[in-house]
């Protein structure tokens, strides 16, 4: 699976943006799909995923009620809805995939785009 992020950018607190994972090699509905992020000098951390059996989702609970992870089919692509930016969330969002339903660790991760909260 091929995955390209996007929709990264600069914006205020209390703002929203949007990304984007479009997946090529494979369609979104037959893979675990997912987003983490990395903000400087701190470790990689899950933020949301969405299951392929069922669409059910995950949150981290530093984002849950401010993002929606969603997957539109016909497009072949996930999103990761950001709601209330806070500052806290700049980091480096990649967008990731899995085969297993049950393996902890993904197998395809994007390049990364780029997200910065201002106060």
């Amino acid at each position: 699976v091929q995955l390209q992020a996007s929709g990264g950018g600069l914006v205020q607190a209390g703002g929203s943006l949007r990304l984007a994972c479009a997946a090529s090699g494979r369609t979104v509905s037959r893979v675990n799909m997912g987003w983490f992020r990395q903000a400087p000098g701190k470790e990689r951390e899950f933020v949301a995923a969405v299951r392929r059996s069922g669409g059910s989702t995950v949150y981290a609970d530093s984002v849950k009620g401010r993002f929606t992870i969603s997957r539109d089919n016909a497009k072949n692509t996930v999103y990761l809805q950001m709601n209330s930016l806070k500052p806290e969330d700049t980091a480096v969002y990649y967008c990731v995939a899995k085969d297993s339903d049950y393996a902890r660790q993904y197998d395809y991760w994007g390049q990364g785009t780029l997200v910065t909260v201002s106060s």
